[in-house]
């Protein structure tokens, strides 16, 4: 992963740039307050996401659709996708798969997971994070969850680099037990997500960051909407 662009397009949505590979996760476009970009924009050619609900599985079916990228996910969203006519990935918590030069390792999420199709609840199965990664370079995407202690094991297993952490509370982890991922997953960056797109997760962000500095030494990267960084 020698070249990496990172960019929020909101909530738990980000593009990330490899090399020549284009990668989105939890693509939540249509509806996200926050994103600037239209879903006719994206063109990815791997899609992860994390988990079933709205606001993460989002405008994924209408992007695989349309550009034929793979939809990499857990099984049961997997099986989803493909009564779609979606090219899925299919994988479960603690499995790895290769697609070209990245590997996507599957890590846990305490959180839960499901589909909402035309007013009635399909199975999304386990909801779960992903570590990406390239060469020795590696990007944690924590999709929703709380605090758990195996994130220690996170850190030991797979040396994230880079930690996309939600803070945003009340579905998630809020900013205190977020700066205590920091501190057991170790990153060299981490960068706040799942805050502000909706009046009940709002926080700030700077506080985070103060957080941060008392427990570890990691730089915290609060990212602008739609502002590519190359890490």
């Amino acid at each position: 992963m020698d070249n990496v662009v990172l960019t929020w397009i909101g909530h738990s949505c980000f593009r990330i740039d490899v090399d020549e590979t284009i990668i989105l996760v939890d693509p939540f476009i249509t509806e996200n307050p926050s994103a600037r970009v239209s879903v006719d924009e994206l063109c990815p050619d791997i899609i992860a996401v994390t988990h079933g609900h709205w606001d993460h599985l989002g405008d994924t079916v209408e992007i695989a659709k349309r550009t034929g990228c793979t939809v990499v996910c857990i099984h049961e969203l997997s099986q989803y996708l493909k009564s779609k006519d979606i090219k899925t990935e299919g994988m479960n918590i603690g499995g790895t798969i290769k697609i070209g030069n990245l590997s996507f390792t599957m890590t846990d999420a305490r959180h839960s997971s499901s589909i909402d199709e035309a007013g009635r609840e399909v199975d999304g199965g386990r909801a779960a994070g992903f570590v990406i990664k390239a060469g020795e370079r590696s990007i944690y995407h924590a999709g929703d969850t709380g605090l758990f202690g195996d994130m220690a094991l996170i850190s030991r297993l797979y040396h994230p680099e880079i930690a996309l952490l939600p803070i945003g509370g009340r579905y998630t982890m809020g900013p205190e037990d977020a700066a205590l991922a920091v501190e057991m997953l170790r990153p060299r960056m981490v960068v706040p997500m799942h805050y502000n797109t909706f009046e009940a997760i709002t926080q700030d962000s700077h506080y985070f960051v103060s957080l941060v500095k008392t427990v570890s030494d990691a730089d915290v990267l609060i990212m602008e909407i739609d502002c590519p960084m190359i890490l």
